[in-house]
């Protein structure tokens, strides 16, 4: 049985097929009309979500699935009952268990006790679900993701760590630009130089578009991550060079703009580029439900073998 926690156990080929597989879900829904029929996933929450409780909600349901919602209506896991126990139990009646947290550790600790795959939706270091499904919407636009520069810009974080580790495993040129002291982790940074390297694929850091050359596509997110209760007005003076604009466009020659959402308006990104044709926002998003589809299918099959 396999997890995903981070995408940085998976291989080159691991994720294309799961890439691949999420195209077929979105061109042919219909052969997989009962592919989770009598399945029943659990998906748990302890963050607030829009795109990741419905997309996973839906597609399981198109897919004859059953998902069950939990939220964290008991505190936080491991509070009410040991996270052990959580596990344990819900092992014994779903197929499958895909938790949104807060921390990490926590889905680690899902995954030592419980006996059905763990997928996560997002922690506090990695989106890997997010980020499979911006490679799909880049791999839309482009026959192959290894000739694609994707520059990321803004805040360091879970979405820029899962950016960095699946753009270097699957061999593109990733570039996060950010202000001095808001860049991504410097130990899953070492990871993904490792990975690139295995691949042929360039990770870098900057702290300005200044030399960048080749940019395909131009990537931001929200300036303060879900539970940072930092004021936007007051890092906004720091990101505004950052902001993705029709002039930053224009400079680099970008024809692909993602955000994985909920957008800032007029912050980190401006409504005329985000309503307009370099957008691919919207298709980033129906993605979601596509490669998480795909993961399902791949990790619940792959357990019944």
């Amino acid at each position: 049985m396999q997890n995903l926690l981070s995408l940085k156990d998976y291989s080159k080929q691991q994720i294309e097929q799961i890439l691949n597989l999420a195209m077929d879900l979105k061109a042919n829904p219909a052969k997989y009309a009962d592919a989770l029929k009598g399945k029943s996933v659990i998906t748990l929450y302890e963050k607030p979500s829009l795109r990741t409780r419905v997309t996973f909600d839906i597609g399981i349901n198109r897919l004859g699935g059953h998902a069950v919602y939990l939220d964290s209506q008991n505190g936080a896991m491991g509070s009410r009952e040991t996270v052990k126990d959580f596990a344990a139990n819900l092992s014994r009646w779903s197929d499958a268990i895909v938790a949104r947290v807060f921390e990490h550790k926590t889905l680690v600790e899902l995954t030592e006790h419980a006996t059905v795959p763990v997928i996560n939706s997002l922690c506090n270091l990695y989106h890997p679900c997010q980020a499979l499904a911006d490679y799909m919407t880049i791999a839309e636009q482009h026959d192959d993701l290894s000739k694609v520069h994707l520059v990321y810009l803004g805040d360091g974080n879970n979405v820029t760590n899962s950016l960095l580790l699946a753009g270097a495993i699957l061999g593109a040129t990733v570039t996060s630009v950010c202000p001095r002291g808001r860049n991504v982790d410097a130990q899953i940074l070492k990871e993904a130089e490792a990975l690139a390297a295995i691949s042929g694929g360039k990770v870098q850091v900057a702290d300005s578009l200044a030399g960048l050359t080749n940019v395909d596509v131009l990537y931001t997110d929200t300036w303060v991550s879900m539970g940072d209760e930092t004021p936007l007005e007051q890092v906004a003076e720091l990101f505004m060079p950052y902001q993705i604009n029709q002039k930053m466009l224009d400079n680099t020659g970008a024809k692909q703009v993602l955000h994985c959402q909920p957008a800032h308006r007029e912050l980190e990104i401006t409504s005329e580029v985000m309503d307009g044709p370099s957008s691919f926002i919207l298709d980033q998003a129906e993605n979601r439900m596509h490669v998480q589809n795909a993961v399902l299918l791949t990790l619940i099959n792959r357990d019944m073998h």
